[in-house]
């Protein structure tokens, strides 16, 4: 999606970028705050290159006070962005029936100690220790193809929650504690679970970095989620055994390995025109052979007394090749492995909206050190992703239709 593109007509479909800021934004009790609600959408949507406050601005307005007011609007003012948020995903779902819930995973490389969350750690992309933000997103992946992001939640290193000058200096939210990564995906799920006027759709997730992935795989199961996550290829689990008319007998199997090992030794095998994932995933065509069995994992690690204990577990097989490709789990076991292999490319899809999201729409551009305005700036850049989403959609169907 280009700037160009983006720039042509600012209406998806009978809905103007004022009607689109009232609905999002009219609980902001001041008319000014919604008034530059509407400018930094419009900036972000309208603006090309890096999306600094001072150039949003800049390209909305020819007010000289226009970057301080907007400045001041997402950093200072106090205002809440769940409402928001609550607004955006119901005006995607009443535009688009909702294929999955789907969770990304966002490194923010940050030069300073200042902006709030802000530690280091390991970047796999980038394959060195970095200096970071870490953050995650819920994304609504919809029956066209696309996925919008509606949520987000910021990590917090114990350091920033227990330090109190740390806390009052970056307007840390009274409830806002240290959590695992694992708790803050759980947390999304959660919370798009009470707001959704839809069906629950399946969780897609990519877990295979997070130590705590089995014992979040058992939560999501005790919770009545479905649900199909790539998980860590050193996951412990064993083989289901299976009775006489090929369902799972009530006694596991022996045999406990890693969900790599399963995943390349799975006693089925199903024949697919492209890779499950990976940096690889664009060249590679030949077709693949997926590996696939049915397993349980390990008594007290994430099964617990009352939870979904059988899951299907596949991978792609890689002959000749070092190392494993991704590993997915899953407790939809009694769904065709085509409409699995679908999800999965949907999660393989987010990837490209997340770098949509940082090369035009200022994902990493967010410059202010407070955690409220974090949370703005992301709201915000949801929401004008959401309607440059529904603007292109409404120019496909007009050129469709001349």
């Amino acid at each position: 999606m280009t700037t160009r593109t983006r720039t042509r007509a600012l209406t998806a479909g009978d809905t103007t970028l004022a009607d689109f800021t009232e609905r999002l934004f009219g609980h902001l009790p001041r008319t000014d705050q919604r008034r530059w609600a509407r400018v930094y959408l419009q900036g972000l949507l309208t603006t090309p290159g890096k999306k600094s406050v001072r150039r949003l601005a800049a390209s909305v307005t020819e007010s000289p006070t226009a970057s301080q007011s907007l400045q001041q609007f997402i950093n200072a003012s106090p205002w809440d962005w769940n409402p928001a948020r609550t607004e955006l995903l119901r005006w995607v779902e009443e535009r688009h029936p909702v294929q999955a819930w789907t969770i990304g995973q966002v490194c923010f490389p940050k030069r300073g100690e200042h902006s709030v969350g802000v530690h280091r750690r390991f970047d796999p992309v980038a394959g060195r220790v970095v200096n970071c933000q870490l953050g995650f997103c819920l994304f609504l992946s919809l029956d066209d193809g696309m996925s919008v992001p509606v949520d987000w939640r910021l990590a917090l290193p114990e350091a920033w929650v227990t330090n109190p000058v740390l806390r009052r200096r970056a307007r840390i939210s009274p409830g806002a504690v240290h959590q695992a990564p694992e708790a803050l995906v759980l947390e999304l799920v959660d919370s798009i679970a009470t707001r959704t006027s839809s069906a629950r759709p399946p969780v897609v997730a990519d877990l295979s970095r997070l130590a705590g992935a089995s014992a979040l795989i058992g939560v999501l199961g005790r919770r009545g989620h479905e649900f199909l996550v790539s998980v860590p290829p050193t996951l412990a689990v064993r083989a289901a055994a299976l009775n006489h008319g090929g369902d799972p007998a009530r006694r596991p199997g022996r045999g406990g390995t890693t969900a790599g090992d399963f995943a390349r030794l799975g006693n089925t095998s199903h024949p697919y025109a492209a890779p499950l994932a990976g940096p690889d995933a664009r060249t590679q065509r030949q077709r693949q052979l997926i590996h696939s069995r049915l397993v349980r994992l390990p008594e007290g690690e994430a099964a617990g007394r009352g939870a979904q204990q059988i899951y299907r577990l596949f991978g792609e097989r890689r002959p000749g090749r070092q190392g494993g490709g991704p590993v997915w789990l899953t407790n939809m076991n009694r769904h065709r492995m085509d409409d699995l292999l679908h999800l999965v490319r949907r999660s393989a899809r987010t990837t490209g909206v997340l770098g949509s999201l940082a090369e035009e729409f200022g994902l990493l551009d967010f410059e202010g050190r407070s955690f409220p305005g974090w949370h703005h700036h992301m709201t915000l850049m949801s929401a004008a992703y959401a309607y440059a989403c529904a603007v292109r959609e409404r120019e496909e169907v007009g050129r469709r239709s001349a």
